[in-house]
């Protein structure tokens, strides 16, 4: 399902105009209401397959959780905001990540500190970071490909996408929010790791990942702040931070895994 409507938004956003009055009113009723039919039955196969009998988390459910709050966070900032061109870059990745939970089991957390508050607390909070960081860095996509256009002589290729400030507001609020929950997943990772290892933080690859990306974003917002950042500027340190990010939980899970198969 999420395939068919990245089909469908693809051919009527970027390929062609889109249908009468779509280009001021947004989403038609029917593409808001189709896609909320596979984003609750992927939050379902979610539901089961994370907190179902067992607590289950690896790579392929960080990666899936991850996209279904994108599509999640796009419908409802489609609601306020104009987005036309989000949908065939966010619903594709959404198909790719829905099934690998069932490629990839992931591992069953156990113990008191898998029912401990503050290890929920601190998972949601990352993924709900993770999911903005993805919105954000497919609206820096979006940036650059309108600022291609407009250095671009003769036919436009995607005539539909929101203009240019549009995009880079938008793209500096989610970087923002996203930043917020960031800061706050270390700071309930630090205290999580003080109870249950006896020390604030754990030198390993992921704590190092995770604080370099919070500085890549931080820097980029005093940037932004200070000297104005924009463009193909705010586009790579997007994308620094973002792959930081996932190297932080998501390709290390990937790595112990799939490529050398431990748990």
């Amino acid at each position: 399902m999420y395939v068919g409507l990245a089909w469908h938004f693809w051919n009527t956003r970027w390929r062609g105009r889109a249908p009468a009055g779509v280009q001021q009113a947004g989403l038609r009723g029917w593409e808001r209401a189709a896609i909320l039919v596979p984003l609750g039955l992927h939050g379902w196969l979610l539901y089961q397959g994370v907190l179902g009998k067992e607590l289950r988390f690896g790579f392929a459910q960080a990666l899936s959780v991850m996209m279904f709050i994108g599509v999640a966070l796009y419908w409802v900032e489609s609601l306020f905001y104009s987005l036309e061109g989000m949908q065939p870059l966010v619903l594709p990745l959404a198909a790719v990540a829905a099934p690998l939970p069932a490629l990839f089991p992931g591992l069953a957390l156990s113990g008191a500190h898998a029912q401990a508050t503050e290890f929920k607390l601190h998972l949601a909070l990352a993924m709900i970071a993770y999911g903005l960081f993805v919105i954000a860095l497919l609206h820096a996509t979006l940036m650059a490909a309108a600022e291609r256009q407009l250095h671009r002589r003769g036919a436009i290729a995607f005539p539909n996408l929101p203009p240019l400030l549009t995009l880079e507001t938008l793209l500096f609020r989610m970087i923002g929010a996203a930043f917020v929950f960031l800061t706050l997943t270390l700071i309930t990772g630090i205290a999580f790791s003080e109870e249950l290892f006896g020390r604030a933080l754990r030198f390993e690859h992921k704590t190092v990942f995770a604080v370099l990306s919070w500085l890549t974003f931080a820097w980029l917002l005093a940037g932004r702040w200070r000297y104005g950042w924009r463009g193909r500027t705010a586009l790579r340190w997007t994308l620094s931070g973002f792959v930081m990010l996932l190297f932080a939980y998501v390709g290390s899970r990937f790595v112990l895994e799939v490529l050398l198969g431990r748990s």
